[in-house]
């Protein structure tokens, strides 16, 4: 019996020995380049592999990039609370409100049929739309609504945000369309039974049971926003920044030792975010 135990264990590690393999070489190799580049120096002309705090003190003693941080957590912020309000209203729709599986697929479906294009093609989408002489302000003058066209629709943090929300929506309504279709729905019966209203059941019963999945959603939206640069540069206009432009625009300028840096800090402001978060919910049942 201990034979065969040892033989299950021996055959566990080498099936899990080829994917180890492509997670060292392609993720944990990457980031402890990453960290050690950080830490060199760079010229005008030459980066020195010598170790240097530089980097680190010009990051942390900069009122630039403190604001481009504070900037990033806005963008992160402001999306979060939308997404998750458009999210947790469509998955509870169709996990509550369609009663048949083949209409929630068909919905469902329906919901990812953005993704089959292009993140840039999705976001570019907008700029006619929102233009001065676009839809959006066309339609309105006609109308009546405004005098003059509205210049904030466009290259604005009002046209950045509405594209991250545009963006990354579904992200937010797969996590918790999944944790709601869990749930048992005796537990809803029951509670109706003993007289709760609609609102109760869903504030008692399914918010509580649903944290799970809105954690995972949370953690995939506020990644996938501060790491993301291409959106804010062409939807504000190059009017505002972030951190992931702030490391753009290093590579760019060839200051690698200093994105290294940024994007160091960026990775552990992350990883501390997500860490806060499970300690509130655990979210390792869902996975």
């Amino acid at each position: 019996m201990q034979r065969l135990l040892s033989s299950r264990h021996v055959t566990g590690w080498l099936l899990a020995l080829p994917l180890a393999l492509v997670l060292v070489l392609f993720l944990i190799l990457p980031i402890i380049l990453i960290v050690v580049v950080s830490f060199w120096t760079a010229t005008e002309f030459s980066i020195v592999p010598a170790f240097s705090f530089e980097n680190y003190e010009f990051l942390f003693g900069s009122a630039v990039t403190f604001s481009v941080f504070l900037n990033t957590f806005k963008y992160a912020l402001v999306t979060w609370v939308f997404t998750l309000g458009i999210g947790f209203t469509v998955a509870y729709f169709l996990a509550f409100h369609v009663r048949s599986q083949n209409w929630q697929t068909a919905l469902f479906l329906l919901c990812t049929i953005p993704f089959w294009t292009s993140n840039i093609i999705r976001m570019i989408s907008w700029i006619p739309f929102l233009g001065r002489n676009g839809i959006a302000n066309s339609t309105l003058l006609s109308w009546g609504v405004i005098d003059e066209p509205l210049e904030w629709l466009l290259f604005s943090d009002f046209s950045v945000v509405l594209a991250f929300v545009h963006l990354y929506t579904l992200f937010m309504v797969v996590p918790i369309f999944n944790t709601m279709m869990r749930i048992d729905r005796s537990l809803i019966e029951a509670a109706r039974d003993a007289g709760a209203s609609g609102g109760q059941i869903l504030w008692n019963i399914i918010l509580p049971l649903t944290k799970p999945g809105i954690m995972i959603g949370t953690i995939f939206v506020v990644t996938l926003v501060m790491g993301d640069f291409i959106t804010v540069r062409f939807m504000s206009g190059s009017q505002s920044a972030n951190v992931g432009r702030l490391i753009s625009n290093d590579i760019g300028l060839l200051q690698y030792p200093s994105a290294s840096a940024t994007a160091v800090v960026l990775l552990a402001t992350v990883l501390i975010m997500i860490a806060v978060m499970m300690r509130f919910v655990d979210i390792r049942k869902e996975l």
